[in-house]
């Protein structure tokens, strides 16, 4: 089996003490965020499959997916974006992926922090 079967398959939203994670806010959702991540997950190995996939490439799969989010994303609290984030980087593990390309923090955030911009005042 591949890790990302590996990964498709393992239960996920539930309590997680070594992540803090109290488990999922609203349980009707589990099932829907399952499928969610589950789909980057296809996206990932599609792109892994091919054996040329650039960090881009799959820095948009990870835009592509966390878009998916859109429609429930109000319904999320923090502890659940902060675990859909890990499931991300728990993916990006698996391909040696170093950065979402500031994806992660805008979704958990709603900003990239390389995207911050600082102004000065005149002295």
């Amino acid at each position: 089996m591949t890790k990302f079967e590996a990964f498709k398959n393992k239960e996920k939203f539930l309590q997680d003490n070594s992540q803090f994670f109290p488990g999922i806010s609203n349980p009707k959702l589990k099932p829907i965020l399952t499928e969610k991540i589950n789909l980057s997950a296809d996206d990932f190995k599609v792109l892994a499959d091919k054996g040329t996939a650039t960090d881009e490439e799959y820095q948009d799969a990870i835009k592509k997916g966390l878009d998916r989010f859109a429609d429930i994303y109000i319904d999320l609290d923090t502890e659940d974006r902060q675990r859909i984030c890990l499931y991300y980087e728990e993916l990006m593990d698996i391909v040696a992926l170093e950065s979402s390309g500031g994806h992660l923090n805008n979704f958990m955030y709603g900003f990239a922090p390389t995207k911050i911009l600082i102004i000065k005042g005149k002295h």
